[in-house]
């Protein structure tokens, strides 16, 4: 998948694909992560991989496909909302960030 196809997702042809040959749609999507991994900077791409592995033990270890689903949300929910999740890093950075000097705000008026 090149760096063009990556931002022109066609989802009809892989919902066909997924529909028509499920070990197909399983090879593309395994490639297709292995080339999203690659493209990462080298420094995240381990933590990718491992990022990947849970979410494929949680696919594996789901009853049903909406079982995963449901699962996936709630772990990316809770990266978001929880302890040390993405909120909470966010507005601790903005409360420590260093204040900038305020500005008098000067009136502009008509000149006529």
């Amino acid at each position: 998948m090149s760096e063009s196809a990556h931002h022109a997702f066609d989802f009809d042809s892989w919902s066909e694909l997924a529909r028509n040959s499920p070990a197909d749609f399983e090879t593309r999507r395994t490639e297709a992560i292995e080339e999203a991994i690659h493209r990462a900077p080298p420094r995240m791409q381990m933590r990718l991989r491992r990022l990947q592995w849970k979410l494929d033990q949680v696919r594996r270890t789901s009853a049903t496909p909406m079982a995963a689903c449901i699962r996936i949300n709630r772990l990316m929910w809770e990266r978001i909302t929880g302890p040390g999740g993405l909120l909470e890093v966010l507005v601790e950075g903005n409360q420590t960030a260093p204040q900038r000097p305020r500005a008098a705000v000067l009136p502009l008026h008509r000149i006529r």
